[in-house]
């Protein structure tokens, strides 16, 4: 200890000062009477502050937003596509046309896309001319005698050779079908119908050569591989149309045939079956 300490506690009437930690486990000297002890007490209901109100007085509550219906404030109205007469004005809500629906829209003009063929046309024209033109020969040798052809009364006796009844009728018909049939086929003008035509002459020329020879002949010159062969080709015609380059070019049995072209070709096998049956009625596989 320092001297001026010693003199200090040496002075008459010095008395030590006291500190809270001479004595740690005392009370402290203070009033805790109005401190809260249980739940009950939180809420200030049995005690008071010194100036008479409540200790735990409720601050008062003040009015939260309008649970109204009216949006009025808040609501987004449409924008008009007319323009403030000025920037400085604004225009009121109920300036603006709410009922005004848009202007339909034209749909757009399909586009025509030019089909690309390639060399289907040509081939077709090439196809048709052919047929059409040895069918036309032989239509001609029957009908006029042309190209050192029997002529009508020598095809008449021929048809009723080959056993049919009606000779000079079918003979007749025969031989304009082949001629008529032929040219169309050439022009590519009623190319179904046409087609159809010669592949009936063609199926009973190959029933007639069939029963001159018994048996199954098909090579020439006694078989028929002349009357198979342009009897297909006129059904392949009759399928696929004459093409664009054609007088029924333009027409939607030459670019996309279908339904038309199917009767047409049942026509032909029926009408030259029918015909054989109910006017020969031989049977050309005995």
């Amino acid at each position: 200890m320092s001297d001026s300490e010693d003199k200090r506690r040496s002075t008459p009437g010095y008395e030590p000062a006291s500190s809270p930690y001479d004595q740690p486990t005392e009370r402290l000297g203070h009033d805790t009477s109005s401190l809260p002890r249980t739940d009950d007490d939180l809420d200030g209901s049995s005690r008071s502050a010194t100036d008479g109100t409540r200790a735990t007085e409720k601050i008062p509550t003040y009015p939260g937003p309008s649970t109204s219906s009216d949006d009025t404030a808040t609501r987004a109205y449409p924008v008009s596509d007319a323009a403030p007469s000025s920037y400085g004005t604004a225009a009121t809500p109920s300036s603006y046309d709410t009922t005004a629906t848009p202007e339909p829209v034209a749909p757009a003009t399909p586009v025509e896309v030019k089909e690309r063929r390639g060399t289907l046309d040509l081939g077709l024209l090439i196809l048709r001319v052919s047929v059409g033109a040895i069918v036309l020969v032989h239509g001609l040798q029957k009908l006029v005698g042309w190209f050192d052809g029997p002529g009508l009364s020598g095809f008449q006796d021929v048809v009723s050779g080959a056993g049919y009844e009606q000779a000079r009728l079918l003979s007749i018909l025969g031989a304009i079908g082949e001629t008529a049939g032929g040219a169309l086929l050439i022009l590519g003008l009623a190319t179904p119908l046409a087609g159809a035509a010669v592949l009936a002459v063609m199926i009973n020329a190959w029933l007639v050569r069939q029963v001159a020879e018994p048996g199954l002949q098909f090579f020439a010159p006694t078989g028929v591989e002349y009357e198979t062969l342009l009897a297909l080709a006129a059904a392949a015609i009759v399928l696929t149309g004459p093409g664009r380059i054609a007088i029924d070019g333009g027409r939607g049995w030459a670019r996309r045939p279908f339904v038309g072209s199917f009767v047409a070709l049942l026509i032909g096998v029926g009408g030259a079956v029918a015909l054989w049956v109910l006017l020969n009625g031989a049977d050309p596989f005995a």
